[in-house]
């Protein structure tokens, strides 16, 4: 059985080749432009090497020559970038909204649309694949790497099956085979939160990219947190990695053993902290709409703003929450904690209530180390995330070969 594992562990000549394409190609994601000279220094290829992969690339249409720098004596040299004309289609599927996004291999969202999201599955399915048709025409079959698509619940990306929803009629839906099987081009399926995680490491900074373990902490109406361990998504062996909001942080009486009035979804949430504030007000402050997104950013510009109900019921629920992330950060070792929600509105107050609950840098290395940082992509996290699931196996090799 050892052998077996280290024989696993042995990359082949396509493997290697593979991988290689991988480093090229992420040093130019990372870089608007590089030559192949500087390619070869930055990933330690061989220039004849490097010549060969590019070549490779250029033919694959993956990436484009972009001109010729000046020459300071020595020969001129031919500038390389990743295709511009090469997208993939993102989905992220909602309660009520269906949001589409056609995105470059840089994470540059070309064209986007929103559509109601049909009570039934099979209609959702069906909206996506005539969707998907239209960007066919429009950019061109061969312009077109695929089609990823985020969803709330439980998903299982290797099977592409919605294992269960938010919605009761989300339950084994098969969503890659249906699409696959209609339009004849790879379909990735992937939970929301991770679809974001995923955006939020592969278009961050440097900083992001050396980040061994990222958490990317979503609080919407529950709370869910994406793992990123070694510049790759963590699933789980039954893919329900990351369902912190289960956690329980304070103790309560009673039976439940799920949604228990103690876990982290239930105090901090925002429809913990809407719960708060409206409580502190009597009821007497709801936004027009009556949405609880609505209410939360309300409650943030005037906690901003001083008032004293709203910053009392922020501070409340951003203390559970604070509490919640320091447990999963102590549990992984994480470097990198990245918050995704309306409560970023207000975030001097909210960073600092979370970080109040680690220990003083002086007694431990974890808070002096640690990055908290908000949502650099927003809302469309999600959706830029889909669009990236598409173009995310051309990466991932050169991930695990550099760890």
């Amino acid at each position: 059985m050892k052998a077996n594992t280290q024989k696993d562990r042995v990359l082949r000549p396509g493997q290697v080749r593979g991988a290689n394409s991988s480093v090229v190609l992420e040093m130019l994601r990372q870089n608007e432009s590089l030559s192949r000279a500087e390619l070869a220094r930055i990933t330690g290829l061989s220039e004849g090497t490097v010549s060969r992969i590019v070549a490779e690339l250029i033919g694959r249409k993956f990436v484009m020559e972009d001109g010729i720098e000046n020459s300071t004596g020595g020969r001129p040299s031919t500038r390389l970038r990743l295709e511009q004309n090469r997208y993939a289609v993102g989905v992220d599927i909602r309660t009520w909204e269906t949001r589409f996004a056609v995105g470059t291999m840089r994470g540059t969202t070309m064209e986007t649309a929103s559509m109601r999201t049909p009570s039934d599955p099979k209609a959702t399915i069906s909206m996506i694949a005539e969707q998907y048709a239209g960007y066919r025409n429009q950019f061109g079959k061969d312009r077109l790497e695929g089609l990823g698509i985020s969803v709330r619940g439980i998903v299982d990306s290797r099977t592409g099956i919605v294992e269960l929803g938010s919605d009761p009629k989300w339950v084994k839906i098969p969503v890659k085979q249906q699409l696959e099987a209609e339009l004849k081009v790879p379909v990735y399926v992937e939970n929301n939160v991770r679809a974001a995680a995923l955006a939020e490491y592969t278009y961050g900074d440097s900083g992001t990219h050396n980040s061994r373990c990222l958490l990317f902490v979503a609080v919407e109406e529950g709370i869910g947190i994406g793992i990123v361990l070694d510049g790759k998504l963590y699933n789980g062996p039954r893919m329900a990695g990351g369902e912190f909001g289960q956690m329980v942080i304070k103790d309560s009486e009673g039976p439940e053993r799920y949604d228990r009035p103690g876990c982290l979804e239930k105090l901090a949430s925002n429809i913990a902290l809407c719960g708060r504030y409206t409580a502190l007000t009597k009821g007497k402050s709801s936004p027009p709409s009556g949405s609880v997104t609505s209410l939360v950013r309300l409650i943030c510009h005037r906690a901003m703003e001083g008032d004293e109900a709203a910053k009392k019921a922020l501070k409340i629920t951003m203390r559970y929450l604070g509490i919640g992330i320091a447990n999963v950060v102590w549990g992984l070792d994480a470097d990198m904690v990245i918050v995704s929600g309306s409560i970023n509105l207000a975030w001097p107050l909210v960073a600092q209530e979370i970080l109040d609950q680690f220990p003083e840098s002086v007694q431990t290395v974890t808070r002096s180390t640690l990055v908290l940082r908000p949502s650099a992509s927003g809302d469309e996290a999600t959706l830029l995330g889909a669009a990236t699931l598409a173009f995310n196996n051309m990466f991932a090799a050169e991930r695990r070969v550099r760890r």
